[in-house]
Order: C-alpha cells, then structure tokens, then sequence
C-alpha cells in the first residue's frame, strides 16, 4: 500500500489531497474484513461517482466477476456481475491493455475515428483509444460505437447484456475502468454529472485504483495463529478452522467440533440456511470481501443474530480457494459503522424509495442519528420557494417564525429571497457550514444556533432542493462528517427527481382513478350506503375495480361492485365503460338479469381480450326485498340485524364478456331492518399466504365484529391491515326500512271505447279509499289526459299507477313507446290537440318522463292540501 500515496500531493487539487488522506487511514488502519468496500466508498465521496466496482478474474481465469461494489446497485446501469475478459467491455480492455478507459455521453463516433487515426497505442484488435494519464479530455473512447448519449455502451448496437460481453446502454452517464496495480483486477466508476469525470475526479479514481491492489493470497490467510473471533474453511474438504470465540457464539467448546462446516450449519435456523449455502459452495461465489447476518438456535431463549465478514481467497499453484473471515455477534455491532457505510446505507435505501416523502425519510434516518442534529429540514426548490417534504421535529414552535408565518399546510413552503445566505449556497451549489454564532438572517440562525449545514441537492445540472441540518448547542464539524453530507447530498438529490417524476406520474394515475368512479354515493330512502376504494400500491398501474349506487324509480336502489382483468389503462377504461352502461341499462328499467345479459353483450360486442366480473343487487326499499345477480364475482355478504353473518348462496353466472348465451340467474334474498349488505373486491380476501375461503371467513369475522350504527367506521374496519398489492373496493349498505310506507294501486288499461272512462272511476274508488277527496279533481283531470294520451299515440298495454305518501300523490301511466310527450310552445285557437300537456303542467307540482322496460312512463304528482 505504500504505492498508493502519491508524493505531489501539494500539487494536486484539495480534492485529491483530502483523498489521499482517507486512503492512507484506511492503508494504515488495523485489519478488517469489508476494506475493499470502504476504498470503494471514497469514489463515491470524492469522485462524484454513482456507482463504483471492484472486479476480479475469477476462478477460472477468463472472467471478470464483480467482487465488490458502492453506491446505488449496479442494475440500475445495466451492469452485469461478469463480463469475458476477451470481450469488449471497459473492464476486459482496462485490465487487458493495462491502461485506464473513460467513456463520457458527450463523444461520438468521429472523435473515436480520428483517435484511431492518430494511433494512441491501443490494441488494433480492441477498438480502444487508451487515457495514457497525460491527457485530461476524453482519454478512450471504446471503438466506433461510442455515439453521444450512448453513455457506457461501447459499440453502436441497442443489445443489452450482448454475448461478447460489453456494457449494455446507459444513456447519459460517464463511465471509467481503470486496472489495478496487480494482474487479476479492474476499478469501475459510474457518474450522473453531465461533464463525466473531470481531471480531479480521474485523479482520485487513479488513487483509489491504486489503493485497492492486489487480492490477498491463500497463503496470507494461513499465517500464524488463528485469532480468537477468525475462522479458515477450505472450500474442497469442507473443514472449518474456528476460534475460540466463534465457537462459543455457536455454543461449542473446542473439545466438542468435529472440525465440519455440517456441524455449524446443523445450528443454524433452517430460513437463513440458504444465504449461508451461497457462502460455503464454491461455484456461487466470486474472489472478494462478503458480508452476511445470519441466525444461530439457541439452548433457551430466542435464535442469536451473528455477523460473518470474509473473503474468498483464490488458491495459488493448483491449491484449492479458501475462505478466511471473522464471525461476530451482530447485535453488539448494530449501531455503529463508518460514516461511508452509512453512505452506503443510504445508497441502497434510496435506491428503492419511491416517493418524495420516502427520500426524505431515509435521508434523515441516514445522517440525524450519526449526526446527532437536534433539527433537519428537506425541501424542493420550487421557482423561488422552498417547499419543505420532512420536518424533523414536526413541531411549528421547533422552528424560526418567518418559516410559522408560511406554515400553509402539513408543512411550510419558505420563500428563498427571505434567506439570500440560503439563496447564495444554493447558486454556487455546494455544501456550506456555519459554525456557532455565525452571522445568519433570522430565519436561518434559529435552524441551528449551534452551528448549521446546507446541502444543495444536485440533479442533472441543477439543484432539486436543499437539506438544512442545524444544531443547538455548538457543533465541531470533522472532515468526515463534511464528506458525509457532501456524499448524501449527491445520492439525495438524484433520488429526489426520481421519486418527483413518480409522485406526479402517481397522482395522475390516482385522479385517473378517481374521475372513472362516484364523486359520492346517493341517498337512499330507508338506507344508507358507503364506499371505499384503495388502488394498489405497487407500481403506478391503475386497477379496474369499480361499484356504484343506482337510485331507481319506486324505491328501488340497484348496488353494483365488479372487477376488470388486468391492471392497466385499457382495463381502466373498460371499467368506466362498463360502470356507465349498467347504469343506463338499469335506469331503462329493466330488472337484474336482464340488466346484466345486456352488459355482457355489450363487452362481447366491444372485441377486446378482458373480461369482468360483476355483482348486481336491486333492493326494494318498500318491501325488504332484494334480488341479486352474480356473474363469475364473490358473493356478498349479510349481515343479519342479531349480528349472525352469512354468505348470500346465490347462484352466479359466468364472468362478463366470455359467453354470449350465457345466463345469470336471480337470487331472492329476505332483508330486515338493521341488516347489513357487504359486496367486496377479490383484493379484499385475496392473498398468497391464505386461500378465498380464509378471506372470506375474515372479512365475515371483521363483519359480525363491527357495530352497524356508523358504516364509515365499519368500512375502514374492514379495511385495516388488508394488502395492498391489488385493488381493493368494498361497499356496504344498511338496510333501515321506510318509516312510512307508500299507498300503491295499479290498474290495466284495456283498449276499449270507455277506457278513459273506467280508468276514471278507479281512480275515483281509490282516492275515496285513501280518504283523498279535496284534491280528487285535479287527479282525475290528469288521469284522463295521461291515459287518453297513452292510447291515441301509441300501441300496446297501457297501464295506470297511483302511490300516495306524505300527502303527495303521484300518478304514473306506462306505455310501450319510447318518446316522451312534447311540450308545445305554442297553441293556436284552430288546434285540435296539445292541451293535455299545458294542462297536466297547471295542476301538477312536478311532472315528467322516464325509461322503463319496453317503453316509458310518464307521471307527474299533485301536493295534496296545497
């Protein structure tokens, strides 16, 4: 290691010298596994890089496998874990042609041909044009393929992952590959920054290539004594060399091992034996420093968290590889670590945060605690505004007040101009510290009177936001804690326009969603009905999951919940479709099964590939009477008023859109008042870990359980704990009762000369039975208009129904002609009809025409008294 140091450290940049230092401390520190990843870390903090990469030829020498790594995981750039070493790669030419690659996303294919022309000395039969340290540009460009934007992909073809090895494409990043000072490994960097690696950054990579060195040998792991926390195993015979303290982490003394990696593994809990196999058998491993916690069974008490930290050693001379490490008791090395593995953490952690609010979060979690900062704010820079995602603490009165005074919502949102310190880091863009009683405006000194840090949050060449770390009482701030933050503040900042563009893309799809179902439910006459609907929280795919509530005429309300195949636009589509064409079909009039034939009619008649499911339930509010349809969806369930739950038994057809003869049978089904009626999604009772028939007795449980009273609460109930993998809709209905139920009489009309007349005289026989007499006129004026009407104009039955509740007669004469009556505008002393409307309008309160079954009706209502 003594190499690594360069001796012109005063004339390099403070960068690089500041490099130097942390890699000395690391060269001189005492042994431990994990180092090649702590080298790797400082690319990371130094070299602005993404990613970072220590490859070794493995085993068999042909290939490069990749032993270690830092940053952001290396699939995110479609790198792989092996590249053949006489393919095409950046790292088989760097090792190859001893000589450091750089590939940046600004070259094209002219500057490689004109490089290829000059001859700078590389391999005619590797296309490359190698960085021989003297030049600061491009340095290599990988042969003619290297096309601006193409980023890490070295030729001119769009094949991931290609059999000869090359890098697939990443467009927009700068690569570098640089040859370690032995014969067996490459360094491999990734960087975002639009200017690629800049001649301090390819200073600080040469150092870190440098650092790295040689893999240790097979026979440095045998040297002297076995210390007590270390272990040897070789990977041919299987035989373990272990201290004395590892052995007593798994319970052994040393007269009771056997000396075989079966008897160590025997004592360890069955679910973690996968992870440790990978380690123990040679074929899955490659030449590098491991990590991996594990569980060993205890005599008494719970399973012991054991840390194991190692290296494959490649065997030398024909000699077998060996694995050398350490085993230690994980819960004792839990809190701590350097602050690059917190980098590290936090790397991975934003890797898969999806959200802003989720980036925030994990930056937090990385840097509060090692920190120990009494106060962090994270914000995005909005035009001049700086919209603040995660306060910590939450607290209004833990902050100064110009940031209260803007307190709009869950959080703040400061303006900029208020703070030109805070404005000034943010233009030149880098990490500024302020120690304690440092001049800063107020809104700035009442963050950290003890000292503060900012850290503009870079992305693509502009700043995405800022973090603000304050302390109350005085802060000392290391070097490596200016490292720390400078590190975060670059992963944070790419992380933060990820999880920006997947927030809006999410809340498109949310009011994508939310316009394909009810803005709100309708009220029903003696029931009450909620709705709850949560979208999946996998991906941004919208579901197809629907209900609705249809009021219908005479009391009746039909209650529909159905489900499209596939999670996608087209099946979000569908879903509005079918929502709208059961509610058409169903206001024509027509009852359940037909409503429902002809909705699967109509999906067979559309062509497409999806099919749905659907439960149909019309409910006569008069009679407690409710008949439901089921095509290939869940029954619902009944809540009886005693609180006895039951699953509705009723018979179902096939889902929509699959057979166009098929049937759908109707189910009577007795309601009571106080019973409850409960149509649920598959999502709801759906799981891998349990079959329907387990989610069906659940949600039945949580039903029986729940208090009918509130069905806000009940739904929510239902709700809680559910998974979120696929759509869910529930809608529940609590059957009430009328409190005053409707008179209702009907009566044929029979197409004969005195029709007008016997239809007269029963309205007159049931107004006299319903002690109406005041108003009796009025109503058998409108009957005769209504019904002479029906049978001048159209064909067919005509038939006349009278209902009377809170003293409001409605009086109602179907048809089986679709038009409805036209009022006429204007009436001349020669015309011979079109009274009957005008004088339907005078003496009626409201009056009006709707669909029914094979026809319409038209009716109006006389306010009794008025």
């Amino acid at each position: 290691m003594a190499n690594v140091v360069s001796e012109g450290a005063t004339a390099r940049g403070a960068r690089t010298a500041q490099a130097e230092l942390a890699l000395r401390t690391l060269a001189h520190g005492p042994p431990a596994s994990g180092r090649a990843r702590r080298v790797l870390e400082q690319a990371l903090v130094f070299a602005g890089a993404a990613f970072a990469g220590l490859y070794f030829l493995g085993l068999s020498g042909d290939t490069l496998l990749l032993a270690e790594s830092a940053g952001v995981p290396h699939t995110l750039y479609g790198l792989r874990e092996d590249y053949p070493l006489a393919g095409g790669a950046a790292t088989a030419q760097a090792l190859r042609l001893r000589r450091a690659v750089w590939l940046g996303p600004g070259e094209s294919a002219a500057r490689a041909d004109a490089d290829a022309r000059a001859g700078n000395g590389a391999h005619p039969d590797d296309g490359t044009h190698a960085d021989d340290g003297a030049h600061a540009g491009v340095g290599a460009h990988l042969d003619d393929g290297a096309h601006a934007g193409d980023g890490a992909y070295p030729d001119d073809s769009a094949r991931a992952a290609d059999a000869d090895g090359r890098q697939p494409p990443v467009n927009g990043v700068s690569l570098a590959a640089l040859p370690l000072p032995g014969p067996n490994g490459c360094l491999l960097a990734v960087t975002e920054s639009p200017g690629g690696f800049d001649a301090e950054d390819r200073a600080c990579l040469e150092l870190i290539a440098g650092a790295l060195g040689y893999p240790p040998s097979d026979e440095t792991a045998d040297a002297g004594e076995l210390p007590p926390d270390a272990f040897r195993f070789a990977m041919d015979s299987g035989r373990v060399e272990a201290g004395d303290a590892v052995l007593a982490l798994f319970g052994l003394g040393r007269a009771g091992f056997d000396g075989r990696v079966e008897t160590l593994l025997a004592l360890t809990v069955p679910e973690d034996l996968p992870a440790l196999m990978s380690v123990v058998e040679a074929d899955h491993m490659t030449v590098g420093d491991r990590e991996l916690e594990f569980r060993v069974v205890q005599p008494h008490g719970p399973p012991r968290w054991l840390r194991l930290s190692a290296r494959l050693l490649p065997g030398a001379d024909g000699r077998p590889a060996r694995l050398a490490g350490a085993v230690a008791d994980a819960s004792t090395l839990r809190s701590g670590g350097t602050d690059v593995a917190r980098i590290q953490r936090l790397a991975a952690a934003l890797a898969t945060a999806g959200t802003v609010r989720d980036v925030s979060q994990a930056v937090v979690t990385a840097l509060r605690e090692p920190l120990r900062a009494d106060r962090i704010a994270l914000a995005e820079l909005e035009n001049d505004r700086l919209v603040f995602t995660v306060l910590v603490p939450a607290a209004p009165a833990s902050w100064p007040d110009l940031w209260r005074q803007e307190w709009r919502a869950e959080w703040p949102d400061a303006p900029v101009r208020a703070m030109p310190t805070l404005a000034a880091a943010l233009r030149e863009g880098r990490t500024r510290i302020w120690p304690a009683g440092a001049a800063l405006e107020p809104a700035l000194a009442g963050v950290g009177p003890g000292g503060l840090a900012v850290l503009p949050l870079p992305a693509g060449g502009r700043t995405a936001g800022a973090c603000l770390i304050g302390w109350n009482a005085p802060h000392d701030f290391g070097p490596d804690e200016r490292a720390l933050l400078t590190a975060a503040a670059g992963l944070a900042g790419q992380a933060l326009i990820r999880a920006h563009a997947f927030d809006a893309e999410h809340e498109l799809v949310g009011m994508l969603q939310r316009t394909l179902l009810p803005r709100r439910l309708p009220r029903l006459p003696g029931a009450e009905a909620v709705a709850r609907y949560l979208p999946a929280t996998a991906g941004l795919e919208v579901g197809g999951d629907w209900y609705d509530v249809i009021p219908l005429p005479d009391n009746h309300a039909a209650l529909v919940i159905g489900d499209v195949q596939g999670h996608n636009a087209g099946a979000a589509t569908l879903m509005g479709q079918m929502r709208t064409a059961l509610r058409a079909y169903a206001a024509e009039g027509h009852p359940p099964d037909v409503v429902v034939s002809h909705a699967n009619r109509l999906l067979l008649d559309m062509e497409t590939d999806l099919f749905a499911t659907c439960s149909y339930v019309d409910v006569d509010m008069e009679a407690g009477l409710a008949w439901c349809v089921r095509a290939g969806h869940l029954p619902p369930l009944l809540r009886r008023p005693d609180g006895r739950v039951e699953t509705v038994e009723a018979e179902g057809g096939p889902p929509l859109g699959v057979l166009a003869e098929a049937e759908f049978p109707m189910t009577p089904l007795r309601l009571r008042p106080g019973a409850v009626l409960a149509l649920a999604t598959d999502g709801l009772v759906e799981s891998p870990e349990a079959d329907l028939d387990e989610g069906m007795n659940r949600f039945a449980e949580g039903l029986a359980a729940a208090d009918p009273g509130r069905l806000g609460p009940v739904a929510d109930a239902l709700l809680t704990g559910a998974r979120r993998d696929d759509d869910i809709a529930l809608l529940l209905m609590r059957y009430d009762g009328l409190a005053v139920r409707p008179l209702r009489e009907s009566w044929t009309v029979w197409r004969v000369p005195e029709a007008v007349r016997h239809a007269r005289r029963f309205t007159r026989r049931v107004l006299r039975t319903w002690d109406v007499t005041a108003d009796a006129d009025a109503a058998l004026l409108v009957v005769s208009e209504l019904v002479t009407n029906a049978l001048v104009h159209t064909e067919g039955q005509v038939r006349l129904d009278l209902t009377l509740v809170h003293r409001r007669l409605r009086i109602a004469v179907a048809d089986t002609s679709p038009r409805a009556p036209v009022k006429p505008t204007s009436i001349g002393w020669e015309a011979t009809g079109g009274r009957g409307v005008l004088l339907v309008e005078a003496v009626s309160g409201a009056w009006g025409s709707l669909p029914v079954s094979g026809g319409k009706q038209v009716w109006c209502e006389l306010v009794l008294g008025r």
